[in-house]
C-alpha cells in the first residue's frame, strides 16, 4: 500500500474537509474515482467507528486495505483514509429503496414501486420496520 502525508498545520478542519483533502490527494495519484474504505482520527478529535473487540487503533487499516484500499492518506496528526479506485466497478443506478420515518419516529425500508415516490408515510405492504439487521438506505 502506498502511504502520501498531507501536512496540515492549522485548526482542526473536521472530518469532510480532511476527507475532501484526502480524495483530492489520491486523484493526484492517479485515483480516478477514490472512495474512502476506511478511516482513523486523533482520538482527542472524537471516537473512530469500530467493531466491538477490535482495537480502536489499528482494525481500520486491516479492513481497508483487506476490502481493497490500495492508498493511504494521512491528513495532517488528526485523520488517516484507506482509499481504494472504484472507475471499474459498475453502478446499480437508482435504487428502488427508500428509507422513511412515521410520525412516533420509526424507520423503515420501503420498496419504491410499492410504497410511491410522492407519499413519505410508510405503507405496511411497502414497508419494512428498521432494526439492527435491515441495512439503512440513506
Amino acid at each position: 500500500m502506498r502511504n502520501v502525508h498531507i501536512d496540515y498545520r492549522g485548526p482542526e478542519r473536521g472530518f469532510m474537509a480532511a476527507s475532501l483533502l484526502a480524495k483530492e490527494a489520491a486523484k493526484e495519484n492517479k485515483m480516478q474515482e477514490p472512495t474512502i474504505m476506511a478511516w482513523h482520527q486523533n482520538s482527542k478529535l472524537g471516537t473512530t467507528p469500530h467493531y466491538e473487540g477490535a482495537d480502536p487503533e489499528t482494525w481500520w487499516e486491516k479492513y481497508g486495505e483487506g476490502n481493497g484500499g490500495r492508498l493511504e492518506v494521512s491528513v495532517g496528526d488528526d485523520y488517516q483514509f484507506i482509499l481504494m479506485d472504484t472507475r471499474v466497478y459498475e453502478t446499480v443506478g437508482e435504487m428502488p429503496l427508500r428509507n422513511l420515518t412515521d410520525s412516533h419516529g420509526n424507520e423503515y425500508l420501503c420498496y419504491t414501486p410499492m410504497q410511491g415516490k410522492d407519499s413519505s408515510v410508510p405503507k405496511q405492504e411497502a414497508c419494512t420496520l428498521l432494526d439492527g439487521w435491515m441495512a439503512d438506505q440513506y
